[in-house]
């Protein structure tokens, strides 16, 4: 699921909300947290350094 995140993360017209949505979360602060822990980076963070 990380992998597919980190594809969707670079859809610049979706909200990092709206990823989290279509990835089954219930509340964007949950992915946010997970992708995180794997990826050392938020998902803002990791969008706007790759």
């Amino acid at each position: 699921m990380i992998n597919v995140a980190k594809e969707r993360i670079f859809d610049y017209n979706k909200s990092v909300s709206e990823i989290a949505y279509e990835l089954g979360f219930k509340y964007p602060q949950h992915f946010t947290r997970l992708f995180k822990q794997r990826v050392e980076q938020s998902p803002n963070e990791y969008r706007m350094l790759n």
